[in-house]
């Protein structure tokens, strides 16, 4: 718990921070007069890429809990919304831990299993996403800090696929037994491990990670559009790799810690890379705030909404089902 306060202690100063400093390198009333023309109807298009986005999002981890337990797609889509909503309004990504919490109540899945299934899906997500950077910044010729930056994602991208190939593969480690020895005397702990497993196991079948894949690239291909749409609002026309570029550079900028929806960092990358493409900083302001703002109204609303019609408490016992991996409950 302190940890977790002292993270999203971090987080709201970096935000408070990144707004200081894009405040002071951006003339703000120019931005509130490019907003004040942007054209509504590549405004509604950029809120259709994130509802796109967000579907994309919704198969792809209705697909990484299909070995586990089959969820219908509405539910899958009301879980990912409300976990959304909960970033949005809570510091240190937090809402991936409500995701699961929720889940695990409604559905009767370990808690533990279901976060395992959203690990994997942030390693999918992150390998992708700095994937398509990279292809982005090779395609632009684009250097310094922000190739270093990919770089760095890169590096990051291996360090979890590793982790994530020891945690699968630790039963069959020599010091294992030893370990699990050692952990028995926390029962709890042991029983908690397995289950977190049991959604990590995913990892190890391509007929569920292929199509997370796939449906991560076209997820982040609707966020581009998203952004093209945003730019094309406020009379900034990008090429297909400039939109690449940007949109998921400001995606990886997510992974520091901020305040809640990212705020401050957010909008702090957008200016800095809509400028490394030539973009003023008034118009490279505009066009982030409307493709952040995009993603938190579709968010928000759509979290409330799912909330409102699935409710807070556990679903009924008659309901609840246990997991085909790592036990019911949590």
């Amino acid at each position: 718990m302190r940890r977790t306060l002292l993270r999203g202690g971090l987080g709201l100063a970096i935000s408070v921070v990144s707004l200081a400093l894009v405040v002071g390198r951006v003339d703000l009333a120019s931005v509130a007069t490019v907003l004040s023309r942007a054209n509504p109807w590549f405004v509604a298009a950029a809120v259709g890429a994130t509802c796109l986005d967000l579907t994309c999002r919704t198969f792809r981890w209705q697909g990484l809990l299909a070995p586990i337990r089959r969820v219908a797609f509405l539910p899958t889509l009301g879980y990912l919304l409300i976990g959304y909503l909960a970033n949005n309004l809570l510091p240190a990504r937090l809402g991936e831990l409500v995701r699961s919490h929720y889940m695990g109540g409604r559905e009767g899945f370990s808690r533990a299993t279901a976060l395992g299934t959203i690990v994997v899906e942030r390693i999918v997500d992150t390998a992708v996403l700095v994937g398509l950077a990279s292809v982005a910044i090779l395609l632009l010729g684009v250097g310094g800090i922000l190739a270093s930056a990919v770089l760095v994602g890169l590096a990051l991208t291996g360090l979890l696929i590793v982790g994530l190939a020891v945690a699968l593969a630790m039963h069959r480690l020599p010091f294992a037994g030893r370990l699990v020895k050692g952990v028995e005397r926390w029962p709890m702990v042991l029983s908690l491990a397995g289950r977190l497993r049991g959604g990590l196991a995913i990892a190890a079948q391509p007929r569920t990670i292929v199509p997370a894949i796939a449906w991560s690239i076209l997820a982040w291909a609707a966020t581009a559009v998203g952004f093209a749409a945003a730019g094309q609002a406020v009379g900034v026309q990008l090429k297909w790799s400039e939109t690449l570029l940007l949109s998921s550079g400001v995606a990886l900028s997510t992974a520091i810690p901020a305040g809640p929806g990212y705020v401050g960092t957010f909008e702090l990358v957008g200016v800095q890379i809509a400028g490394i493409l030539g973009v003023p900083p008034a118009a490279g302001l505009a066009l982030t705030l409307l493709a952040h703002a995009s993603s938190i109204l579709v968010t928000s609303v759509g979290g409330a909404v799912a909330l409102l019609r699935l409710g807070w408490g556990r679903a009924p016992l008659e309901e609840a089902a246990p997991d085909r991996q790592g036990g019911g409950g949590s």
